[in-house]
């Protein structure tokens, strides 16, 4: 009997852990970049037509269900891909560049332009974002780091704004998929 005093909490713990779960992907409830505690905002299926391309969660230091307050956190933040299908790196980066387009007036993204060129090196030097790997697009609230399978790859890119870009093609005005920002922004 007193066993289960000690097994239910036990239990309890470790299902908390999980923040979410999305097409049999589990995403953890909390992460860490840069020795700050990150929380999981929002987690969804990133699908091009009828294909599962990846499952993303957002991690944040508060809670924000509106894009502007997401936005406009300061500090470390987190968006963790967790690939669904093999995308070669030319793709990838192509999505990319047209979400940062979409959300970007021309003289804005001009200006994000190297920046976007030294992310699309990085995507070049892994080739292919593989089924069952996890990219991870972290900000240290002055940098983005990339990191594939948790071994970083490149070198980080200045600047908290170019983070911000980032973040726009998924929670901008013109996102990649309107369900996908309100699964991210905890709807």
């Amino acid at each position: 009997m007193v066993s289960r005093f000690f097994v239910l909490p036990a239990l309890l713990a470790a299902m908390s852990a999980y923040g979410a779960e999305v097409s049999g992907v589990r995403l953890d409830d909390k992460t860490q970049v840069e020795s700050r505690e990150l929380s999981l905002n929002g987690a969804g299926l990133r699908k091009r037509f009828v294909f599962s391309v990846y499952v993303i969660g957002l991690y944040l230091p508060e809670k924000k269900t509106d894009a502007a307050g997401a936005l406009q956190l300061a500090g470390p933040k987190r968006v963790a891909m967790h690939m669904q299908r093999d995308v070669g790196a030319e793709q990838f980066t192509e999505v990319l560049v047209e979400g940062l387009k979409a959300n970007h007036s021309e003289a804005e993204y001009r200006a994000l332009e190297p920046r976007v060129k030294e992310l699309a090196d990085i995507f070049v030097e892994v080739k292919e974002a593989k089924k069952g790997m996890v990219i991870h697009l972290d900000s240290t609230g002055a940098a983005t780091r990339v990191a594939v399978s948790g071994r970083p790859v490149g070198k980080p890119i200045a600047g908290e704004d170019f983070y911000r870009a980032l973040l726009r093609i998924w929670i901008g005005d013109k996102p990649v998929q309107d369900d996908l920002k309100k699964a991210l922004l905890g709807g």
